[in-house]
Formats: structure tokens, sequence, C-alpha cells
């Protein structure tokens, strides 16, 4: 079965020797020339996808509009991905120990941050590299309160908080 990398993982291409790529730095923030008005009442995140070169030779790399898919929540609902504010890679030559990044910015429902995940599909030298999925979360959530329990036996958690703050607030003998 195929896992996916977690964000900050590198990827290798098999072949095309010495590159790899990542996606990293998942993090809630305000894209740099404003909100865009479709994106109104969600909350903006960004992401960068970086790819280095280890080998001996120089790649011709795109990264552009199309190629990145960002998927939120448990269901993998499109994400709104602000095209006039993310940073892609177009017709870039990488080359040896070298890195190029691309920053996207996107925004989705605060409530579905918890679960992103990023498809990459990146282009070599005009051959379409295969695609591959990290997946992530964003810490600006804080996390969901356990459901309250509607009995409240002796045995359930509300009884015992219950008795344990009516044993801490009686008065002691003198």
């Amino acid at each position: 079965m195929y896992e996916p990398n977690v964000v900050g993982d590198w990827h290798e291409y098999d072949e095309h020797a010495g590159l790899r790529v990542r996606v990293h730095r998942l993090e809630a923030a305000e894209p740099p020339r404003g909100r865009d008005d479709a994106a109104a009442g969600l909350t903006y995140f960004s992401v960068r996808v970086t790819v280095e070169n280890r080998g001996a030779r120089h790649y011709g790399i795109h990264l552009e509009d199309g190629q990145i898919d960002v998927r939120v929540g448990p269901d993998g609902e499109g994400a709104f991905i602000d095209w006039r504010n993310s940073q892609f890679i177009e017709g870039f030559d990488v080359y040896p120990l070298r890195r190029v990044t691309a920053v996207v910015y996107a925004a989705a429902p605060e409530a579905a941050l918890s679960h992103v995940d990023v498809q990459v599909q990146l282009r070599v030298e005009e051959e379409w590299a295969d695609r591959r999925l990290w997946t992530g979360g964003i810490g600006v959530l804080e996390p969901a309160p356990a459901a309250a329990p509607t009995a409240t036996g002796q045995g359930s958690l509300a009884h015992q908080v219950s008795a344990f703050l009516r044993d801490q607030t009686e008065p002691g003998p003198a």
C-alpha cells in the first residue's frame, strides 16, 4: 500500500539522479499582496515546495499552477489556492547543490486545517515525474474537547470531577 510522505520529508526521484523534493513549512500565514475576495471567511495558510539537486548535472524544473493540489479536512475537500499571491517555479535550471522553492498560499475553513494533504507532480526536463503526496496539519486549532457523557452515574467522568471539586471546597475539621 502506498503511504504518503509526512510534511517535511524529502522524496527522491529514482529516474532523475540526485533530484529530490519536499513539502514543508505548512503554517498559518496571510498573503503578501492582500486577501482574495473569493476567500472571505476562510483562514489563509502557506506551504513551501522545495526541489533540491544533489546530482552531478542540472535539471530544468517546472512547478506551476495545476501541478500542486491542496486538500483539507477528513473528506479531502479542495482548498482555495490564491494563484495571485503564490510563487511558482517556471522553467528554472537547478544546478548541482542548489535548491529552488515554490510558495503556495491557500485558504480553507479553519476547522479543516488540522488535516492538510498536498500533492505535487513535478515536471523535469519536459517529462512528468510521478505524483507524490505529503500530509500534515496546522496547529492553529485547539484540540477538540471531548464530548461530555450524557450519563451522570457513579462511574462517569462528570460525577468523578464533581465529587473531586466538592471535596476541595468543603471545609475540613479544624
